[in-house]
Protein backbone atom coordinates (compact mmCIF):
# COMPACT_ATOMS: atom_id res chain seq x y z
CA UNK A 1 0.00 0.00 0.00
CA UNK A 2 1.60 3.39 -1.06
CA UNK A 3 0.46 6.20 0.44
CA UNK A 4 1.34 10.06 0.35
CA UNK A 5 2.95 11.93 2.39
CA UNK A 6 -0.11 13.72 3.84
CA UNK A 7 -1.86 10.87 4.79
CA UNK A 8 1.33 9.19 6.23
CA UNK A 9 1.75 11.73 8.84
CA UNK A 10 -2.05 12.22 9.66
CA UNK A 11 -1.53 9.32 11.92
CA UNK A 12 0.59 11.58 14.68
CA UNK A 13 1.00 8.22 16.66
CA UNK A 14 3.34 7.30 13.92
CA UNK A 15 6.64 9.15 15.45
CA UNK A 16 10.15 8.88 14.69
CA UNK A 17 13.07 10.20 15.78
CA UNK A 18 16.59 9.15 15.47
CA UNK A 19 17.67 11.21 18.82
CA UNK A 20 14.66 9.58 21.22
CA UNK A 21 16.26 7.30 23.26
CA UNK A 22 13.30 5.70 24.18
CA UNK A 23 12.52 4.73 20.36
CA UNK A 24 16.43 4.07 20.26
CA UNK A 25 15.47 1.31 22.91
CA UNK A 26 13.43 -0.71 20.66
CA UNK A 27 13.43 0.79 16.72
CA UNK A 28 11.58 -1.79 14.98
CA UNK A 29 8.19 -1.55 16.22
CA UNK A 30 8.04 2.23 15.03
CA UNK A 31 9.88 1.24 12.05
CA UNK A 32 7.32 -1.10 11.03
CA UNK A 33 4.65 0.44 11.33
CA UNK A 34 6.77 3.24 9.23
CA UNK A 35 7.07 0.69 6.14
CA UNK A 36 3.80 -0.50 6.40
CA UNK A 37 1.89 2.89 7.02
CA UNK A 38 4.41 6.05 5.97
CA UNK A 39 7.09 4.46 4.02
CA UNK A 40 7.59 8.33 3.19
CA UNK A 41 7.94 9.57 6.67
CA UNK A 42 8.56 13.27 7.68
CA UNK A 43 9.78 14.46 10.78
CA UNK A 44 8.82 18.37 11.11
CA UNK A 45 10.93 19.34 14.46
CA UNK A 46 14.15 17.86 13.06
CA UNK A 47 13.22 18.43 9.39
CA UNK A 48 14.04 15.21 7.51
CA UNK A 49 12.32 12.64 5.70
CA UNK A 50 13.02 8.65 6.25
CA UNK A 51 12.95 5.73 3.89
CA UNK A 52 12.50 2.60 5.53
CA UNK A 53 11.75 -0.29 3.17
CA UNK A 54 14.24 -2.76 1.58
CA UNK A 55 13.65 -1.75 -2.41
CA UNK A 56 13.48 1.94 -1.36
CA UNK A 57 16.89 2.29 0.86
CA UNK A 58 18.72 -0.12 -1.39
CA UNK A 59 18.04 1.86 -4.04
CA UNK A 60 18.29 4.99 -2.39
CA UNK A 61 21.65 4.03 -0.84
CA UNK A 62 23.22 3.40 -4.30
CA UNK A 63 21.94 5.65 -5.94
CA UNK A 64 25.23 8.89 -5.00
CA UNK A 65 24.12 10.76 -7.96
CA UNK A 66 20.74 11.70 -6.40
CA UNK A 67 21.15 10.92 -2.58
CA UNK A 68 23.98 12.93 -2.06
CA UNK A 69 26.88 12.22 0.92
CA UNK A 70 28.71 15.49 0.24
CA UNK A 71 26.78 17.54 2.90
CA UNK A 72 27.57 14.72 5.79
CA UNK A 73 26.08 11.40 5.68
CA UNK A 74 25.01 12.10 9.34
CA UNK A 75 21.79 14.07 10.42
CA UNK A 76 23.32 16.58 12.88
CA UNK A 77 26.55 17.88 10.32
CA UNK A 78 23.95 18.17 7.36
CA UNK A 79 22.15 20.20 9.63
CA UNK A 80 24.84 22.66 10.96
CA UNK A 81 25.41 23.19 7.37
CA UNK A 82 29.71 23.32 7.70
CA UNK A 83 30.24 19.91 5.71
CA UNK A 84 32.70 18.13 6.40
CA UNK A 85 36.93 18.45 5.52
CA UNK A 86 38.27 16.95 2.42
CA UNK A 87 39.04 12.99 2.94
CA UNK A 88 36.26 11.85 5.11
CA UNK A 89 35.09 9.65 2.37
CA UNK A 90 31.72 9.00 4.45
CA UNK A 91 31.03 12.88 3.82
CA UNK A 92 32.07 13.41 0.11
CA UNK A 93 30.58 12.79 -3.45
CA UNK A 94 32.44 11.58 -7.22
CA UNK A 95 34.75 12.79 -8.15
CA UNK A 96 37.23 13.70 -4.87
CA UNK A 97 35.43 10.74 -2.91
CA UNK A 98 36.82 8.18 -5.69
CA UNK A 99 40.50 9.52 -5.16
CA UNK A 100 40.05 9.60 -1.32
CA UNK A 101 38.28 6.21 -1.27
CA UNK A 102 41.10 4.91 -3.83
CA UNK A 103 44.05 5.82 -1.30
CA UNK A 104 42.40 4.20 1.89
CA UNK A 105 42.11 1.26 -0.34
CA UNK A 106 45.40 0.45 -0.55
CA UNK A 107 45.89 0.42 3.45
CA UNK A 108 42.98 -2.27 3.39
CA UNK A 109 44.22 -4.79 1.65
CA UNK A 110 42.96 -8.41 1.60
CA UNK A 111 46.25 -9.51 1.85
CA UNK A 112 47.12 -6.99 4.67
CA UNK A 113 43.74 -8.15 6.18
CA UNK A 114 44.55 -11.31 6.24
CA UNK A 115 48.01 -10.97 7.45
CA UNK A 116 46.47 -9.19 10.67
CA UNK A 117 44.05 -12.40 11.30
CA UNK A 118 46.35 -14.45 13.55
CA UNK A 119 47.27 -11.04 15.72
CA UNK A 120 43.92 -10.42 16.43
CA UNK A 121 42.87 -14.22 16.86
CA UNK A 122 46.13 -14.00 19.86
CA UNK A 123 44.78 -10.85 21.06
CA UNK A 124 41.14 -12.67 21.84
CA UNK A 125 42.19 -15.41 22.82
CA UNK A 126 44.88 -13.73 25.39
CA UNK A 127 41.84 -11.50 26.91
CA UNK A 128 39.74 -14.77 27.35
CA UNK A 129 41.55 -16.75 28.80
CA UNK A 130 41.57 -14.34 31.97
CA UNK A 131 38.36 -15.55 32.44
CA UNK A 132 38.25 -19.23 31.94
CA UNK A 133 37.41 -20.49 35.82
CA UNK A 134 35.10 -17.40 36.36
CA UNK A 135 31.77 -17.13 36.94
CA UNK A 136 31.40 -14.07 33.69
CA UNK A 137 32.48 -11.07 32.52
CA UNK A 138 31.18 -8.13 30.34
CA UNK A 139 30.84 -9.08 26.86
CA UNK A 140 31.56 -5.34 25.63
CA UNK A 141 33.22 -3.54 28.38
CA UNK A 142 36.12 -6.17 28.34
CA UNK A 143 36.11 -7.62 25.02
CA UNK A 144 33.67 -5.20 22.26
CA UNK A 145 35.18 -1.94 23.73
CA UNK A 146 38.59 -3.47 24.00
CA UNK A 147 39.37 -5.46 20.76
CA UNK A 148 38.46 -3.41 18.21
CA UNK A 149 40.37 -0.45 19.37
CA UNK A 150 43.31 -2.56 20.69
CA UNK A 151 43.36 -3.47 16.51
CA UNK A 152 43.27 -0.56 14.86
CA UNK A 153 45.56 1.00 17.06
CA UNK A 154 47.97 -1.95 16.64
CA UNK A 155 47.41 -1.00 12.94
CA UNK A 156 47.84 2.64 13.10
CA UNK A 157 50.73 2.32 15.47
CA UNK A 158 49.22 4.45 18.22
CA UNK A 159 50.53 3.58 21.03
CA UNK A 160 48.56 0.92 23.92
CA UNK A 161 48.34 3.33 26.75
CA UNK A 162 46.57 5.65 24.78
CA UNK A 163 44.06 3.89 22.99
CA UNK A 164 41.29 4.15 25.24
CA UNK A 165 41.18 7.63 25.62
CA UNK A 166 41.10 8.03 21.94
CA UNK A 167 37.89 5.68 21.57
CA UNK A 168 36.24 7.23 24.69
CA UNK A 169 36.82 10.89 23.29
CA UNK A 170 35.13 9.58 20.11
CA UNK A 171 32.10 8.01 21.42
CA UNK A 172 31.37 10.56 24.01
CA UNK A 173 31.51 12.95 20.59
CA UNK A 174 28.20 11.38 19.55
CA UNK A 175 26.64 10.22 22.81
CA UNK A 176 22.88 11.42 23.21
CA UNK A 177 20.99 12.51 26.71
CA UNK A 178 17.37 12.85 27.09
CA UNK A 179 16.54 12.35 23.37
CA UNK A 180 18.36 15.86 22.75
CA UNK A 181 20.08 16.39 19.08
CA UNK A 182 23.33 16.23 19.53
CA UNK A 183 25.97 19.00 18.44
CA UNK A 184 28.15 18.23 15.10
CA UNK A 185 31.26 17.28 16.16
CA UNK A 186 34.34 19.20 15.10
CA UNK A 187 36.22 17.62 12.68
CA UNK A 188 39.06 19.33 14.22
CA UNK A 189 38.91 17.78 17.46
CA UNK A 190 38.92 14.34 15.97
CA UNK A 191 42.01 15.31 14.02
CA UNK A 192 44.03 16.87 16.85
CA UNK A 193 44.37 13.69 19.13
CA UNK A 194 46.46 11.94 16.47
CA UNK A 195 48.95 14.94 15.87
CA UNK A 196 51.38 14.04 18.57
CA UNK A 197 51.60 10.40 16.70
CA UNK A 198 52.05 11.63 12.78
CA UNK A 199 54.51 14.10 14.11
CA UNK A 200 56.67 11.33 15.75
CA UNK A 201 55.84 8.74 13.06
CA UNK A 202 56.59 10.71 10.20
CA UNK A 203 60.48 10.68 11.86
CA UNK A 204 60.58 6.91 12.72
CA UNK A 205 58.80 5.36 10.53
CA UNK A 206 57.33 1.48 10.39
CA UNK A 207 55.41 -0.91 9.17
CA UNK A 208 51.68 0.29 10.04
CA UNK A 209 49.00 2.40 8.39
CA UNK A 210 50.13 5.86 9.66
CA UNK A 211 53.46 5.53 7.81
CA UNK A 212 51.41 4.06 5.05
CA UNK A 213 49.45 7.26 4.87
CA UNK A 214 52.73 9.19 5.11
CA UNK A 215 54.42 7.85 2.44
CA UNK A 216 51.32 7.37 -0.14
CA UNK A 217 52.41 8.79 -3.44
CA UNK A 218 49.61 9.36 -5.94
CA UNK A 219 47.96 11.77 -8.34
CA UNK A 220 45.18 14.24 -7.15
CA UNK A 221 42.43 16.12 -8.71
CA UNK A 222 45.05 18.61 -9.98
CA UNK A 223 47.32 16.05 -11.82
CA UNK A 224 49.94 16.70 -9.83
CA UNK A 225 52.14 13.57 -8.17
CA UNK A 226 52.25 14.24 -4.44
CA UNK A 227 51.81 12.54 -1.02
CA UNK A 228 49.55 13.29 1.85
CA UNK A 229 49.97 16.63 3.55
CA UNK A 230 49.81 16.72 7.43
CA UNK A 231 46.10 17.53 7.47
CA UNK A 232 45.22 14.88 5.01
CA UNK A 233 46.80 12.49 6.98
CA UNK A 234 45.47 13.71 10.51
CA UNK A 235 41.94 13.00 8.55
CA UNK A 236 42.26 10.16 7.31
CA UNK A 237 44.29 8.20 11.00
CA UNK A 238 40.77 10.30 12.61
CA UNK A 239 38.32 8.41 10.10
CA UNK A 240 40.32 4.79 10.25
CA UNK A 241 40.45 5.67 14.28
CA UNK A 242 36.64 6.17 14.60
CA UNK A 243 35.27 3.83 12.01
CA UNK A 244 37.65 0.93 13.01
CA UNK A 245 36.22 0.86 16.37
CA UNK A 246 32.42 1.89 17.14
CA UNK A 247 30.51 -0.03 14.82
CA UNK A 248 32.34 -3.16 15.20
CA UNK A 249 32.24 -2.90 19.25
CA UNK A 250 28.50 -2.73 18.29
CA UNK A 251 28.90 -5.95 16.27
CA UNK A 252 31.00 -7.51 19.27
CA UNK A 253 28.06 -6.72 21.39
CA UNK A 254 24.76 -8.05 19.58
CA UNK A 255 26.86 -11.04 19.16
CA UNK A 256 27.26 -11.95 22.43
CA UNK A 257 23.62 -10.91 23.08
CA UNK A 258 21.69 -12.93 20.39
CA UNK A 259 23.67 -16.09 21.11
CA UNK A 260 23.28 -15.33 24.89
CA UNK A 261 19.33 -15.38 23.97
CA UNK A 262 19.28 -18.29 21.36
CA UNK A 263 21.47 -21.09 23.32
CA UNK A 264 19.88 -23.73 20.25
CA UNK A 265 21.35 -22.09 18.11
CA UNK A 266 25.16 -21.53 19.81
CA UNK A 267 25.31 -25.07 20.88
CA UNK A 268 24.86 -25.38 16.73
CA UNK A 269 27.07 -23.28 15.89
CA UNK A 270 29.99 -24.78 18.49
CA UNK A 271 29.34 -28.00 17.31
CA UNK A 272 30.06 -26.85 13.66
CA UNK A 273 32.25 -23.93 14.39
CA UNK A 274 33.75 -23.92 10.84
CA UNK A 275 30.97 -23.97 9.01
CA UNK A 276 28.59 -21.66 11.29
CA UNK A 277 30.68 -19.03 12.76
CA UNK A 278 30.37 -16.71 9.99
CA UNK A 279 27.00 -17.51 9.00
CA UNK A 280 25.83 -15.94 12.54
CA UNK A 281 28.15 -13.25 12.31
CA UNK A 282 26.07 -12.07 9.12
CA UNK A 283 22.73 -13.23 10.63
CA UNK A 284 23.87 -10.83 13.51
CA UNK A 285 24.78 -8.15 11.22
CA UNK A 286 21.45 -7.97 9.47
CA UNK A 287 19.37 -8.66 12.69
CA UNK A 288 21.09 -5.65 14.84
CA UNK A 289 23.01 -3.42 11.89
CA UNK A 290 25.65 -1.24 14.13
CA UNK A 291 25.08 1.46 11.48
CA UNK A 292 21.49 1.77 11.55
CA UNK A 293 21.01 5.13 10.07
CA UNK A 294 22.38 7.10 7.10
CA UNK A 295 22.00 10.09 6.10
CA UNK A 296 21.86 11.80 2.63
CA UNK A 297 20.88 15.16 1.05
CA UNK A 298 18.62 15.42 -2.58
CA UNK A 299 20.78 16.59 -5.27
CA UNK A 300 17.39 17.12 -7.34
CA UNK A 301 13.28 16.88 -6.92
CA UNK A 302 12.47 13.32 -6.28
CA UNK A 303 8.78 11.60 -6.76
CA UNK A 304 8.32 9.12 -3.38
CA UNK A 305 4.57 7.64 -3.13
CA UNK A 306 3.12 10.26 -4.93
CA UNK A 307 4.66 13.45 -3.18
CA UNK A 308 7.51 15.51 -4.35
CA UNK A 309 10.48 15.86 -2.10
CA UNK A 310 12.84 18.89 -2.89
CA UNK A 311 16.25 19.50 -3.77
CA UNK A 312 18.39 20.29 -0.76
CA UNK A 313 16.26 18.09 1.34
CA UNK A 314 17.45 15.61 4.10
CA UNK A 315 16.75 12.16 3.92
CA UNK A 316 17.50 9.16 6.45
CA UNK A 317 18.25 5.99 4.64
CA UNK A 318 17.22 3.34 7.20
CA UNK A 319 19.29 0.32 6.68
CA UNK A 320 18.25 -1.60 9.79
CA UNK A 321 14.62 -1.12 9.17
CA UNK A 322 15.42 -2.37 5.93
CA UNK A 323 17.13 -5.16 7.02
CA UNK A 324 13.81 -6.49 8.95
CA UNK A 325 11.62 -5.64 5.69
CA UNK A 326 9.29 -8.87 5.84
CA UNK A 327 8.60 -8.09 1.73
CA UNK A 328 12.24 -9.11 1.07
CA UNK A 329 13.24 -11.21 4.50
CA UNK A 330 11.32 -14.29 5.39
CA UNK A 331 10.34 -13.77 8.90
CA UNK A 332 12.68 -10.96 9.35
CA UNK A 333 12.23 -10.24 12.76
CA UNK A 334 13.30 -13.81 14.19
CA UNK A 335 17.17 -14.38 14.50
CA UNK A 336 17.89 -17.16 12.37
CA UNK A 337 21.88 -18.64 11.25
CA UNK A 338 20.37 -20.91 8.80
CA UNK A 339 18.28 -18.16 6.86
CA UNK A 340 19.73 -18.39 3.04
CA UNK A 341 22.52 -16.45 2.82
CA UNK A 342 21.50 -12.86 0.78
CA UNK A 343 23.27 -9.38 1.17
CA UNK A 344 22.09 -6.96 3.91
CA UNK A 345 22.65 -3.41 4.36
CA UNK A 346 24.34 -3.23 7.44
CA UNK A 347 27.68 -2.14 5.67
CA UNK A 348 25.83 -0.05 3.20
CA UNK A 349 25.85 -0.85 -0.72
CA UNK A 350 27.41 1.11 -3.51
CA UNK A 351 30.18 3.60 -3.41
CA UNK A 352 29.99 3.89 0.05
CA UNK A 353 30.58 0.14 0.69
CA UNK A 354 32.07 0.05 4.07
CA UNK A 355 35.82 -0.19 3.46
CA UNK A 356 36.13 -1.91 6.93
CA UNK A 357 33.80 -4.47 6.35
CA UNK A 358 36.24 -7.46 5.86
CA UNK A 359 38.21 -6.56 9.44
CA UNK A 360 34.47 -5.94 11.34
CA UNK A 361 33.75 -9.70 9.83
CA UNK A 362 37.09 -10.81 10.61
CA UNK A 363 37.36 -9.74 14.68
CA UNK A 364 33.40 -10.91 14.71
CA UNK A 365 34.46 -14.28 13.29
CA UNK A 366 37.71 -14.61 15.28
CA UNK A 367 35.68 -13.29 18.68
CA UNK A 368 32.65 -15.54 18.76
CA UNK A 369 35.16 -18.61 17.42
CA UNK A 370 37.34 -18.46 20.38
CA UNK A 371 34.42 -17.92 22.87
CA UNK A 372 32.86 -21.02 21.63
CA UNK A 373 36.47 -23.26 22.13
CA UNK A 374 36.04 -22.15 25.68
CA UNK A 375 32.25 -22.17 26.88
CA UNK A 376 29.04 -23.43 24.49
CA UNK A 377 27.06 -21.96 27.35
CA UNK A 378 25.92 -18.48 28.58
CA UNK A 379 23.41 -16.23 29.57
CA UNK A 380 23.17 -12.49 29.46
CA UNK A 381 22.87 -10.69 32.98
CA UNK A 382 20.10 -7.60 31.56
CA UNK A 383 19.62 -6.72 35.33
CA UNK A 384 22.74 -4.77 34.94
CA UNK A 385 22.98 -4.70 31.18
CA UNK A 386 22.79 -0.70 29.73
CA UNK A 387 22.01 -0.12 25.95
CA UNK A 388 24.17 2.95 24.76
CA UNK A 389 22.57 5.61 22.29
CA UNK A 390 24.67 7.72 19.97
CA UNK A 391 23.42 9.53 16.81
CA UNK A 392 25.50 7.44 14.47
CA UNK A 393 25.44 3.82 16.30
CA UNK A 394 23.08 1.39 18.44
CA UNK A 395 24.61 -1.53 20.37
CA UNK A 396 25.51 -2.28 24.44
CA UNK A 397 27.39 -0.23 26.71
CA UNK A 398 27.49 -2.85 29.00
CA UNK A 399 26.59 -6.51 28.56
CA UNK A 400 28.02 -8.69 31.43
CA UNK A 401 27.15 -12.34 30.49
CA UNK A 402 27.09 -15.13 33.29
CA UNK A 403 29.07 -18.31 32.53
CA UNK A 404 28.34 -22.08 32.29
Amino acid sequence: MELGLASATADREIYYDPYDVVIDSDPYPVWKRMRDEAPLYYNDAHGFYALSRWDDVDEAIADHDTYISGQGSVLEIIKAGRGVPPGMVLGEDPPIHDLHRALISRVFTPRRMAALEPQVRQLVADTLDQFVGTDGFDFVVDLGAFIPMRVIGMMLGIPESDQAAIRDAGHERHHLEAGQAPKASDPEISMQAFAEYIDWRTNNPSDDLMTALLTVEFTDETGTRRRLSRTEVLIYTALLAGAGNETTRRLIGWTGQLLGDHPDQRRQVAADRDGLVARAVEETLRFEAPSPVQARVLSRDVELYGQTVPAGSALLLLNASANRDERHWPDADSFDLHRAPERHLSFGHGIHFCMGAGLARTEGRVVLDEMLKRWTDWEVDYDNAVLDHTSTTRGWMKLPIRLS
